[in-house]
């Protein structure tokens, strides 16, 4: 392991622990070429550890190894398979500390935040391990009754599942759960920035009893050229992404060749909005969950803070108020309440965004001092009196930037955050029940938080509409978006 970054003997016990290499038929391998890419810790800037490079030949033989295990996967006895399911809950639950660690390690959440992924994460395993034994099928009698209309699910087969770096464990396990679930075989593409996550979880679901070849994973700087050459493959039936509108249309663009099935959740912008009647204390204390949750790197993060003008002065000098008590630095401090962004790259567009603001005559109310470190930290930031067609409102943050935009009515309000290409999530605080149905029904995103600034339950629904994608993920449907419905036409003589 690179000695690049100093570590703790628990931080360098718990990187030493995880695989590096690629998971192929139950073992751990090296690349094809013998390359390496390296993590990087983004507190410090500094390489972490480095794991395998995966090559397009690397990737096609985890194919391979996915579609020779689908057929003895698919006739697993779903019990069998949501057994598996369940230990690979409890195993995480068991070892919370440790991965959350691992997180905290390549994402740079505060620890508290990683604690509480990997809880959110185990119960998507624990939600699936019970919705396996219910897939179920119909059986009725024709309009003519001359036949027996029958239909059962059966899975959609090997399956690639491209995961994001913000979430590394839940984006995984929300996608893993029900394509196993189903007895599809998966092949998944962690983001080569959080790659350990991934492979402590791989390493768990192994111990847990997934044969060999059910999951394979695949981690590579050539994202583009695995990805591809995977989904030109007429052997993979499924693909599921989260990640960035732009490559997510790509991806659209790609598999409509060969007609495989999609589940795209993309970017979000989503509108916090405040009415005149809101409890504005519980407001606030949502808002810094919507807002600030994950670094600010989430799709479901506030993204835009629609104030009614009445409350705007009262809940813009609370919100700074908040803000004023972050502690800013290394998520493995516990003191640490926001961590830095992912690269350069992420600080270097907020910081974009808001010169941009500023410069159209926007104020920026408060912002945290940063510590004196190397990492890729950014201020967060209260910013008022941005117009609403500000490009620190219309495009999507992903980090700790908080600009608020009075409004006067509701139909002002819709108008404004309808305008928006994405509709992932939105958040709606009032006292009044009618209100927050009739504008929950005409927000046009996929979610409504309602006096409530978290969204997220394995027991939901996920997903948006627009630009922010299509397909759903958790819940009761989760677990449709991997099975075929097929129908039996039973002669009655």
């Amino acid at each position: 392991m690179p000695n690049t970054t100093s570590l703790t003997e628990s931080e360098a016990s718990v990187l030493s622990s995880v695989p590096k290499g690629l998971l192929r038929n139950g073992s751990w391998v090296d690349a094809s070429t013998g390359k390496t890419l390296g993590v990087v810790d983004p507190s410090t800037g500094e390489v972490l550890v480095e794991v395998a490079d995966a090559s397009v030949e690397d990737a096609r033989a985890a194919l391979d190894a996915a579609v020779a295990a689908q057929p003895a996967w698919a006739a697993t006895p779903p019990r069998e398979r949501g057994e598996i399911l369940r230990r690979t809950f409890e195993l995480m639950t068991e070892r919370n500390e440790e991965l959350a660690l691992l997180m905290t390690l390549e994402m740079g959440k505060p620890i508290a935040e990683s604690r509480a992924e990997v809880a959110y994460a185990a119960d998507f395993f624990r939600w699936f391990s019970e919705e396996a034994v219910r897939l179920d099928g119909s059986w009725s009698t024709a309009p003519d009754g001359k036949s027996r209309i029958v239909t059962m699910k059966q899975p959609v087969g090997p399956c690639l599942l491209v995961t994001p770096w913000n979430f590394p464990l839940a984006m995984g396990a929300r996608k893993i759960g029900p394509a196993v679930a189903a007895g599809c075989t998966v092949v998944v593409k962690a983001a080569k920035q959080t790659p350990l996550s991934m492979h402590a979880l791989a390493e768990i679901l192994t111990e847990a009893g997934l044969p060999a070849g059910v999951l394979s994973t695949v981690t590579t700087s050539k994202a583009s050229a695995v990805v591809s050459s995977l989904i030109d493959d007429p052997r993979l039936r499924k693909l599921s992404f989260t990640g960035s509108t732009e490559v997510g249309q790509s991806l659209a663009e790609q598999s409509a060749k060969g007609l495989i099935r999609l589940s795209l959740e993309l970017g979000g912008n989503a509108p916090f909005i405040v009415f005149e009647d809101a409890d504005i204390d519980h407001a606030v204390d949502q808002a810094m969950l919507a807002k600030l949750r994950n670094n600010g790197e989430a799709c479901t993060a506030a993204n835009r803070f629609y104030v009614h003008e009445s409350v705007l002065d009262e809940f813009s000098s609370k919100f700074a108020a908040r803000f004023e008590t972050l502690v800013v630095g290394r998520g493995t401090d516990a003191a640490v309440t926001l961590g830095p962004l992912i690269d350069q790259a992420a600080v270097d567009k907020v910081e974009e965004l808001v010169a941009s603001a500023v410069a159209e005559g926007a104020n920026i109310l408060y912002q945290t001092p940063l510590p004196d470190s190397t990492g890729y930290f950014s201020p967060a930031r209260v910013i008022t009196g941005v117009s609403p067609t500000s490009r620190l409102v219309t495009e999507e943050i992903f980090g700790p930037v908080a600009p608020i935009v009075a409004f006067s009515s509701e139909q002002q309000l819709l108008d404004w955050a309808n305008a928006s290409d994405y509709g992932l999530a939105g958040y709606i605080f009032t006292k009044d029940l009618d209100r927050a149905v009739r504008v929950s029904e005409k927000l046009e995103v996929g979610m409504v938080g309602v006096n409530r600034g978290v969204l997220s339950n394995p027991a939901a629904p996920f997903g948006g509409v627009k630009s922010s994608g299509y397909g759903r993920e958790g819940g009761h449907v989760g677990i449709d978006e991997y099975v075929e419905t097929k129908y039996l036409s039973l002669n009655v003589g």
